[in-house]
């Protein structure tokens, strides 16, 4: 999900101006919550995620020459009084400052981990003009 700001506590997201889905047309801070599934068979194992900013035709968007990108590791441990089976979640807050994005085109923020991605994975938005 798009947000304003997002800050992860506790294990929990706070979202601040959640739900966004068309920006700008100025350049403005953009934040991404994500909040993942893990099963418990995963716990206690590093996982990677990268996630790319793609405009409409699924290209990497390049600012400067460099593709909008951010990457990491998580792993989510089995918390003690836990039922066998639960899922267990991770909660990422990326806050990003105003990124220039042409006007008038719609972009897709998709999540990768570890190298794989599905067809919910993603956040789209559009620039006003």
């Amino acid at each position: 999900m798009m947000a304003d700001a997002v800050q992860v506590s506790d294990g929990k997201l706070f979202i601040l101006g959640g739900g966004l889905g068309v920006i700008g047309p100025r350049p403005q801070q953009i934040s991404v919550a994500v909040r993942i599934a893990v099963p418990w068979d995963q716990a206690n194992v590093k996982h990677d995620w990268r996630l790319d900013l793609m405009d409409e035709d699924g290209h990497p968007v390049l600012i400067r020459d460099k593709p909008v990108t951010i990457a990491g590791q998580f792993e989510a441990g089995r918390p003690a009084g836990v039922a066998p089976g639960t899922t267990l979640w991770v909660p990422l807050g990326i806050n990003f400052g105003a990124v220039p994005l042409p006007r008038g085109r719609r972009y897709t923020w998709q999540l990768f981990i570890n190298d794989h991605t599905a067809a919910t994975w993603n956040a789209p938005f559009t620039v006003r003009n």
